[in-house]
């Protein structure tokens, strides 16, 4: 019987989690998927583009709600270090809400719209509110969804690029887990600077190998029941914490609380949510600097004894991989394929049902319940 993320499919299919299993399991497949396309479509995005990146005057905003503002915050700083152009990660949940922050008129601006089903409120009155405030506005929406509402409002929009993720990506489960990644990838590839698309198959035979290596592991790991879950990571891996915590909160359907800060930042306060039943997860960066600093705290949480366990995932790590030294952002889709999984098992022991752990509707695969307010009615 074929096993899956150690256990076999009709047990994942008994217990509701089938889909997410196998959406954490195909990631790297996708990644492979998603080079072909950015292939094929590498003339056209860069005549969409143009120079805009070069341009100190030009400001590229990276949005979108929930796990896909996280893509965002995850690659901004390395694509802002890496260009002209003034690039930020503002989620449509704040940009509704504050938009004179920061929205220009006569600015030339760039919306780059993270979405796994395109369907969000937040992320179609966004594009709203930008065409009304910013005339000339562009939009390139990368979203896993043809059929979405925010895919089929772009498809006739000259000032609109559409870039569609691989077959597969738009996940059927509740959680974002291969939609993230590729959503992530994407961005990093074109809207980066001089990016080989032989990295993300690089990447994808990483990501083989650690599903193969850890699987074990964290299978374990989440069979242990713990209260409090706590990642930690610095530079773009602060975002993938965040991330890698919701992760825990959504599949769990809350009952197990998470967390995320920086190594450095999580001693002013936030340490003191530690408990004896608390699991303490380190994202190691692969800048040597940030490491020495994770380092110490680890050190220092091992020496207080008060957390459950203290496990490192990245660099060096409790669990690793033989990965070259990128930029974080790019080794943040690998390090995530722990997290997922062990989101996943820790959901299993609760006996959720992981595609659906929220199965009264409280919390919904795409949001509801949002009214949208005009800009210009207060």
């Amino acid at each position: 019987m074929t096993t899956l993320l150690q256990r076999d499919i009709q047990t994942w299919r008994d217990i509701g989690g089938l889909h997410t299993a196998e959406e954490i399991a195909h990631q790297p497949a996708i990644w492979r998927a998603l080079a072909a396309i950015l292939r094929d479509e590498q003339a056209s995005l860069a005549a969409f583009l143009g120079d805009a990146l070069s341009n100190p005057a030009q400001r590229v905003i990276l949005t979108g709600a929930g796990s896909s503002a996280y893509v965002g915050e995850i690659v901004v700083d390395t694509l802002n270090a890496a260009w002209p152009a003034q690039i930020r990660a503002i989620a449509t949940t704040t940009l509704l809400t504050h938009h004179e922050l920061y929205l220009e008129a006569d600015a030339p601006t760039l919306l780059v719209s993270f979405a796994r089903s395109g369907d969000s409120p937040e992320s179609l009155a966004a594009v709203e509110l930008l065409r009304q405030v910013v005339p000339g506005a562009r939009f390139l929406n990368i979203t896993c969804n043809a059929d979405g509402k925010l895919a089929r409002q772009g498809a006739n929009d000259s000032n609109t690029y559409n870039l569609l993720m691989p077959a597969g990506s738009c996940d059927r489960g509740f959680a974002m887990t291969s939609s993230f990644t590729s959503m992530l990838l994407a961005a990093l590839s074109v809207l980066g600077k001089d990016t080989d698309l032989q990295r993300l198959e690089a990447l994808a035979g990483l990501g083989e190998q650690a599903l193969r290596d850890w699987s074990a592991p964290v299978a374990d790991l989440g069979s242990q029941a713990v209260q409090r879950v706590v990642y930690l990571g610095s530079g773009p891996l602060e975002a993938l914490a965040k991330e890698a915590a919701l992760k825990i909160l959504e599949l769990t359907g809350g009952r197990v609380m998470a967390m995320a800060n920086t190594p450095l930042g999580f001693r002013h306060g936030p340490k003191s949510a530690v408990t004896t039943e608390s699991l303490v997860i380190l994202l190691r960066s692969s800048k040597p600097l940030a490491r020495q600093y994770e380092d110490d705290l680890l050190k220092e949480l091992q020496r207080d004894s008060v957390a459950q366990r203290c496990l490192t995932v990245g660099i060096g790590g409790d669990l690793s991989a033989d990965a070259p030294a990128w930029p974080d952002a790019w080794l943040a889709p690998l390090w995530l394929l722990m997290a997922q999984q062990y989101a996943l098992h820790q959901s299993a022991l609760l006996q959720l049902r992981p595609d659906n752990p929220f199965a009264g509707g409280i919390v919904n695969r795409v949001v509801q319940g949002v009214t949208i307010y005009g800009h210009d009615q207060f």
